[in-house]
């Protein structure tokens, strides 16, 4: 059972904060071209579907169910961080090692992290000086 929530994020939770901030626009995103968004053509937060590899690595546990979102990371250290902070919903599989992304379990995820994780995925992605001017309105 999940441990959230009264209200389970939604991949349209994903699109509106996503398409929220500044030059986005939707693209097929990532390895398998999924749905997702882009800022100046680089991809920082789609819609992941577990491919037969992703479920075989996974043997008898039970695969992550409902919607999984990919979101961008500045690099492999701040991945790690962010995975070290224990925050439901937030993951990893094999696939993604060496590769600065993690993953998302919607149904788990809380509003407030799920948001602040789609701006740093972005913040990522976008160009510095959009950042900049981005960070600059939110002081």
């Amino acid at each position: 059972m999940a441990a959230y929530s009264p209200h389970m994020a939604t991949l349209k939770d994903v699109e509106r904060i996503a398409l929220s901030l500044p030059e986005v626009s939707e693209a097929a995103v990532g390895h398998h071209k999924a749905r997702g968004w882009q800022v100046h053509d680089k991809g920082f937060v789609w819609e992941r579907t577990w491919s037969k590899a992703d479920i075989k690595r996974y043997g008898d546990e039970p695969v992550p169910d409902g919607v999984i979102i990919a979101i961008r990371t500045e690099d492999l250290e701040e991945k790690a961080a962010i995975l070290a902070q224990d925050i439901p919903g937030f993951f990893t599989i094999p696939h993604f090692d060496k590769f600065a992304a993690y993953l998302i379990q919607l149904r788990l995820v809380k509003m407030a992290a799920l948001r602040e994780a789609i701006t740093e995925a972005w913040l990522a992605q976008a160009p510095p000086k959009l950042a900049e001017r981005f960070l600059s309105t939110r002081r």
